[in-house]
């Protein structure tokens, strides 16, 4: 679909759309450079509140990836009022401007359309030097692969719709979403790092190959290394896969090879994720500098998953130990 939109030539535009970059970067100054992006989703929890605030996280993330500081929003929102009372669209739009409060971002206006589906999400713009912009696109052979937080959202998140999700696992996924990015990427820009990229409806695996792809390399995940929550686990085994995982999954048949992984843990490593970590590209003599520092802010996870190896047009090995 998309190669049929015109391609960019304005050479002010650092990052487009040929890396599947998780921001676009435009140059304004020599020293100043604008980092926008717009999510928007359905619900994904009971609690409407919850549901704007991981939204808006969510939003945040893609500017923290490309190692940019968010500073303005815009409020994105789909509501059937006939059938819903407008308190709701309330508590959506309150928790969104909490979770921007928290990360120091101004909310500066919003559009809103009468839909029969609720949906919220926000346009943010933030701001990065042109010389320190963090793509998806520079990994090297030899670097290592550190995941921020875990994964299994998507399958729990179906459980939720189910019926089937625990409320302690429900409680832990609402924190976990909700958790900015933010401290992740001030360790990354400390540390310095190769790439990054937030791990959001691609799943770990389509992240990964959209990065290992664009850098023209290759890379191994050690599945006992990647963090998942542990009821994830049994709702993949009963079923609970949201149709996006599955797709994912055909998606990647060609580009990954399984070693000794089993189904469920390959459902979970393809499992479309909201709000999830940063992956994050570092060279191995920084690695132990990244995993310090993002233990030190408390970060969700802080795992070192798997090294980036040599040449290739993005393959990924995915081995059980």
């Amino acid at each position: 679909m998309l190669r049929h939109l015109p391609p960019i030539t304005d050479p002010a535009v650092l990052v487009g759309t040929n890396t599947a970059d998780d921001a676009g970067v435009y140059r304004l100054t020599p020293d100043l450079a604008l980092v926008q992006t717009v999510d928007v989703f359905t619900p994904i929890v009971d609690e409407p509140y919850w549901f704007g605030a991981i939204a808006a996280a969510n939003a945040l993330s893609d500017v923290y990836a490309m190692g940019g500081v968010p500073k303005l929003g815009l409020n994105i929102a789909t509501f059937p009022r006939s059938r819903l009372s407008l308190d709701i669209l309330g508590e959506i739009l309150r928790g969104g401007s909490d979770k921007c409060a928290e990360a120091s971002v101004t909310i500066i206006g919003g559009h809103t359309i009468d839909d029969p589906e609720p949906k919220y999400g926000l346009a943010i713009t933030g701001f990065v030097h042109p010389d320190r912009v963090v793509t998806n696109a520079a990994a090297e052979a030899g670097d290592a692969l550190v995941l921020t937080k875990p994964l299994g959202m998507g399958v729990i998140t179906t459980g939720i719709k189910q019926g089937h999700t625990s409320r302690e696992t429900v409680d832990e996924a609402i924190r976990i979403m909700a958790a900015l990015n933010r401290t992740a990427a001030e360790a990354m820009i400390e540390t310095g790092v190769s790439a990054a990229t937030d791990i959001t409806g691609f799943g770990l695996l389509g992240h990964l190959h959209e990065m290992t792809r664009a850098a023209g390399v290759q890379a191994r995940v050690h599945l006992a290394a990647v963090p998942i929550l542990e009821e994830a686990w049994s709702l993949a085994r009963r079923g609970a896969v949201p149709g996006g995982t599955q797709r994912n999954r055909a998606a990647l048949e060609r580009a990954v090879r399984w070693d000794g992984v089993a189904d469920e843990a390959q459902v979970l490593l393809c499992d479309a994720q909201t709000s999830g970590g940063l992956l994050i590209a570092v060279p191995e003599s920084r690695v132990d500098r990244l995993v310090g520092a993002l233990r030190e802010r408390g970060t969700p996870a802080a795992a070192v998953i798997g090294q980036v190896s040599g040449r290739g047009e993005g393959e990924i090995t995915v081995v059980a130990r």
